[in-house]
């Protein structure tokens, strides 16, 4: 049995793991590259009648291998648009993850929360991950909703996209800074000056905002 704390003081004790799911573990460690095998997993899990969906994706977030941890995220995201809980693992445990293929399934888990629920409707949510002070989390949203004018809502208000991108733009994280150029690379291609518009009230001696400046006109 692992313990397992959920927020408020919670802990939760799972057996590692019921057969079905040491099955899928088994076999998704098998692969190195890649986020399909995982999502099928995560679609799979989720209907398990047997599995408590949400305690098994706590305990797979805390996994020893990465494919656990993100099939684990995966499943969070799956349930974040009903579960609050689910939602607040994600910006609180995952976000602290250092492995850069579990950051990338968090970014899937946030579009597929944001997707969901409708992105007008989520934009007080992608508005507090974007100020939030991690920028695994402030990542998750700039790389998950790309291509951000390709969505629903910010495909008839790319303004909205590029005011909410544009101020990540001097963060201290270069791996942040390098998202937002190439989120806003991708929405200068169809509104070009609406882009260059923004661009032109950019203080590009900064050498943080240069580095960011540079990806959206490469």
């Amino acid at each position: 049995m692992k313990g397992v704390s959920l927020p408020g003081g919670i802990i939760i004790f799972i057996k590692r793991y019921p057969m079905t799911l040491n099955t899928i573990i088994t076999s998704i460690k098998k692969v190195e590259h890649g986020f399909k095998h995982i999502l099928e997993a995560g679609d799979q899990l989720i209907k398990d009648p047997h599995l408590d969906p949400l305690k098994t994706a706590t305990v797979l977030i805390a996994g020893e291998s990465y494919q656990e941890r993100m099939l684990g995220v995966w499943l969070l995201g799956l349930l974040s648009p009903e579960n609050e809980v689910a939602l607040n693992l994600l910006k609180t445990k995952v976000v602290a993850d250092e492995n850069w293929r579990v950051q990338e399934m968090l970014a899937k888990a946030f579009d597929y929360y944001c997707s969901s629920r409708g992105y007008e409707k989520s934009l007080p949510e992608i508005r507090k991950w974007l100020k939030g002070k991690d920028p695994n989390q402030n990542r998750a949203v700039v790389e998950g909703l790309r291509i951000w004018t390709s969505r629903p809502y910010f495909k008839t208000h790319p303004e909205v996209a590029v005011e909410l991108i544009s101020a990540l733009r001097s963060k201290e994280s270069e791996y942040l800074r390098k998202s937002v150029g190439n989120a806003l690379r991708d929405i200068r291609k169809q509104h070009g000056a609406l882009v260059m518009a923004e661009l032109e009230r950019w203080d590009k001696e900064d050498p943080r905002i240069q580095l960011v400046y540079k990806l959206v006109m490469k």
